[in-house]
């Protein structure tokens, strides 16, 4: 189901998407591929939105951190907004001080996606990225696909990130959805696991130092249940650096296979999140800068499975470069189910 969501600020009209399945809804924007809502029950039966976002397009177009957009071509920081690839080198926007991030100023986040599939429980979009676009060389063909299902088990919402070029360029696409799966409040109480035995430190500028530094011993730790804000109010440097979490951490399982690679609870609600994805590693962003009129600090939590901030920069990273004749495939599902209560019985998922 479409409706009508506003216009663009150069006047292209928006358009909203309703997929359902069992025990999910979500809201979908052709700008940006923005999730607007995303809707799963809590234990006892009662749907809530687990999403930040707007209700208006104005407010995406001018206050918007990101709220539930594709971001692209890169996710994530390139310092210097430069790279070099080929021996050439590509000059980017910088818009977050001397970075490059999330592809630019006006990266895929946007963009005015095209509907090329829309069915009850499924929505292709798709973007002609030109080269040049951002500074990023090569004519970009990306396409994203959502699809939601569900049981009386659980739910998932599946993103599957599909792209191919004309010249060889940097492609990094992810999700920048901001969940709270107590549907309010802040995600402090949280509780988060990551199969991730090492992190990425970073500098002044948020970029990778270049090391790969172990979790254990550290508020970085979460290989086994901790809630968000447990340490995150600890004295170590990398939390003063962000102020609270802003990093990617590196999984312990290889990448390519989509697997399990984390979880987050929430206790008063029940609500469980499974992460599972192709990419080698995910930027964890405790919502440390969420402050203005609607939403305050850490009101969300960001899981932006990914390759490494900065790749183009770094050959000791796996790498992002897509060339001719190549696909860039990935996929990330982000799979709820409910936790009773101790002694209460388990009922279907309206």
């Amino acid at each position: 189901m479409r409706d009508d969501f506003g216009f663009s600020t150069d006047g292209a009209p928006i358009g909203r998407h309703v997929l359902t399945a069992p025990g999910i809804r979500a809201r979908v924007l052709d700008y940006g591929c923005v999730i607007q809502s995303l809707e799963v029950p809590d234990r006892r039966g009662h749907s809530a939105d687990i999403t930040l976002g707007f209700d208006s397009m104005a407010d995406y177009a001018t206050r918007s951190r990101y709220f539930g957009a594709v971001v692209g071509r890169f996710g994530n920081r390139i310092g210097n907004a430069r790279f070099t690839l080929d021996g050439r080198e590509y000059r980017l926007p910088a818009n977050q001080g001397t970075n490059s991030l999330h592809g630019g100023e006006h990266g895929f986040d946007k963009r005015v996606w095209e509907v090329t599939e829309a069915a009850s429980d499924r929505l292709t979009l798709t973007h002609l990225s030109p080269d040049g676009e951002q500074g990023y060389p090569g004519t970009l063909r990306a396409r994203v696909t959502y699809t939601v299902s569900g049981s009386a088990e659980g739910s998932e919402l599946r993103i599957d990130y599909h792209a191919t070029t004309d010249a060889p360029t940097h492609v990094n696409l992810t999700n920048h959805a901001y969940f709270n799966l107590a549907g309010g409040g802040d995600i402090h109480g949280h509780e988060l696991t990551l199969d991730a035995g090492h992190y990425l430190p970073v500098d002044s500028r948020l970029l990778p130092t270049g090391e790969l530094a172990p979790t254990a011993g550290t508020p970085f730790d979460f290989r086994t249940p901790r809630t968000v804000g447990e340490r995150i109010g600890e004295d170590h440097e990398q939390l003063r650096t962000a102020g609270g979490y802003d990093h990617c951490f590196v999984f312990d399982s290889p990448a390519g296979a989509l697997r399990p690679v984390g979880r987050v609870r929430e206790a008063g609600s029940g609500r469980t999140m499974q992460v599972l994805t192709t990419e080698p590693g995910v930027q964890f962003y405790s919502g440390n800068m969420l402050k203005d009129a609607e939403y305050g600090e850490g009101a969300g939590l960001c899981l932006e499975t990914q390759h490494f901030p900065d790749s183009p920069n770094r050959p000791e990273f796996p790498t992002t470069v897509l060339r001719p004749g190549e696909e860039y495939v990935s996929t990330t599902v982000y799979r709820f189910a409910v936790e009773r209560e101790a002694g209460e019985e388990s009922t279907q998922w309206p």
